[in-house]
């Protein structure tokens, strides 16, 4: 790979020149974990494998401190509270977030909290947002004081919560959150995280240390926050970081670029007073070079801005296919929670449809005993090229917004399997991003795990014809009453749902101030720029 910056963003190109977070670092190596037990199990091991003078740093949405890592434990509280008593330094920033009578995560996220500082480590409630704005980066960076070859880091879509504990085989997380009714007592759960060594481990523990030292109160210009976190002595203000450790040793392959998403708010971010946004940055790049097949799955997969650069491409590649993956209906029943997501999701569908007649696939997953999975799993592969793990959806708030934190992959090793160039570029699909598309193929389409079945999946013009047939042949089943056997596979045609116009008259302005807001400087609306 000589030239890794047509498809990653340069330093200058992220248009943050406050950070200290660089373009780009070579010599990664980056594996995907598909679903919470996975990641769950891999964090187990690795954090108890940290000693006195190491340090845990994490990021959190959401934190339940009772939800079990493994099935016999331990928990969040559990594996956290017992590395700081072998004298890890633990620390740690989660979303002060809003009540949970409005389905929000500020009770759960005040007793992660209250378990951690109680057994000894540190974590700050962090407000430093817009207005109806979130933390969203889930992250987890582990450094070993005396043997930097150790060092890991873990990023992608996985709060350290309820109902995120789910397999393949999708049954739900025995901890389970409310959600919609179609999703049952133990909603599936289909998500991804990526695990990361080498010395992009040493530019996550920048991100982290950046928002940390940032010199603003974490209940930023909420006095009201101020007044009751002080009555519940809440900590307010962070501790010093113990010194960074130095970067770990090359250990790998690909090229690991670090994005992120920060809103511009008064008082501005010390290390980004004007905001950041270089996931949006970072996928407009690679989706413009795109020129066979795009494949994401994504929680929402809405925004007319998101919408309209997936059509360009559509439409200047005619050779272009788009595959979506997206949950079946949204997380929460009611009128509010679910139309103004109708109304996003199908404006994005229609104009991408439109400009790519023929060649836009969207659909759901359920499990195997007909129940919708939850698609929570942030992803997007172009070209078997460049792939994306993280916490940002494809829609207007996570690009803007909320704060979002999303590691892109471009792998050095060339794939040698058929076919070698599906984009005809001559740079070849690359081994990461094919195999993280063929993880996923394998597990919605029913095949073969050790890959004998991989001729159905890995031309772009194929897998998409697999897809298509798979899908209709179990919506055929379901159509004719679920007679005879269950044809393989598990994903269906998504329909986007159309509203009514006196529907669309309230749901689309709580659509684009509430569901979708902007977090852009003024001129950068005004210029419809990222």
């Amino acid at each position: 790979m000589d030239e890794p910056e047509q498809w990653l963003l340069t330093a200058e190109e992220r248009g943050n020149p406050h950070t200290a977070v660089p373009g780009w670092t070579a010599g990664n190596l980056a594996e995907p974990l598909l679903h919470g037990v996975a990641y769950f199990d891999r964090l187990v091991d690795e954090v108890r494998s940290l000693n006195a003078g190491d340090h845990l740093f994490f990021t959190d949405w959401r934190g339940d401190p009772d939800e079990k890592l493994r099935e016999d434990g331990p928990t969040v509280a559990e594996l956290f509270t017992e590395a700081v008593q072998r004298g890890v330094c633990v620390r740690g920033l989660v979303w002060r977030s809003h009540m949970q009578a409005v389905q929000m995560n500020k009770e759960s996220n005040r007793s992660l909290d209250r378990e951690i500082e109680h057994g000894g480590g540190e974590v700050i409630l962090d407000q430093r947002i817009r207005r109806m704005g979130s933390h969203h980066q889930k992250m987890v960076v582990l450094r070993h004081d005396e043997d930097p070859s150790k060092d890991i880091a873990f990023v992608g879509g996985i709060d350290l919560c309820y109902s995120r504990r789910d397999d393949a085989e999708h049954l739900g997380d025995p901890q389970a959150l409310p959600m919609a009714a179609a999703y049952g007592r133990n909603p599936p759960w289909h998500d991804v995280q990526l695990q990361i060594r080498g010395p992009a481990v040493h530019v996550l523990d920048t991100v982290f240390r950046e928002r940390w030292d940032d010199p603003n109160s974490p209940d930023a210009d909420h006095p009201l926050a101020w007044i009751h976190d002080k009555l519940h002595d809440a900590r307010l203000h962070a501790d010093p970081l113990p010194p960074q450790l130095p970067p770990p040793p090359e250990c790998g392959p690909h090229f690991v670029q670090n994005l992120r998403t920060y809103p511009a708010i008064r008082p501005p971010y010390d290390f980004a007073p004007d905001g950041e946004r270089s996931v949006a940055r970072g996928y407009t790049k690679a989706i413009k070079r795109a020129r066979r097949l795009i494949y994401l799955e994504d929680q929402y997969m809405w925004s007319a801005e998101v919408a309209r650069l997936f059509a360009e491409a559509l439409a200047d590649h005619p050779e272009l296919h788009l595959v979506v993956v997206v949950p079946r209906v949204p997380d929460q029943d009611g009128a509010f929670a679910e139309r103004p997501q109708y109304v996003g999701r199908w404006q994005a569908i229609e104009m991408c449809r439109k400009a790519g007649e023929g060649r836009v696939h969207v659909f759901d997953v359920e499990n195997h005993a007909g129940t919708p999975v939850y698609v929570h799993a942030k992803v997007c592969v172009a070209d078997d090229m460049w792939a994306s793990v993280g916490s940002d959806n494809f829609n207007r708030r996570s690009w803007t917004h909320d704060s979002e934190l999303s590691s892109t992959v471009l792998d050095s090793t060339r794939d040698e399997r058929e076919p070698r160039d599906p984009a005809g570029t001559g740079e070849g699909a690359r081994t990461f991003a094919r195999d993280l598309r063929l993880a996923l193929a394998r597990e919605h389409l029913d095949l073969a795990a050790d890959g004998s079945e991989d001729d159905l999946v890995l031309d772009p013009g194929r897998f998409v014809e697999t897809l298509v047939e798979r899908a209709a042949a179990l919506d055929a089943w379901h159509a004719g009453g679920r007679q005879g056997p269950r044809p393989p596979g598990r994903l269906r045609e998504h329909h986007a749902e159309r509203l009514p116009w006196y529907t669309r008259l309230w749901a689309t302005p709580v659509y684009r101030l509430l569901d979708d807001p902007d977090g852009r400087p003024l001129r950068l609306r005004l210029k419809k720029d990222f």
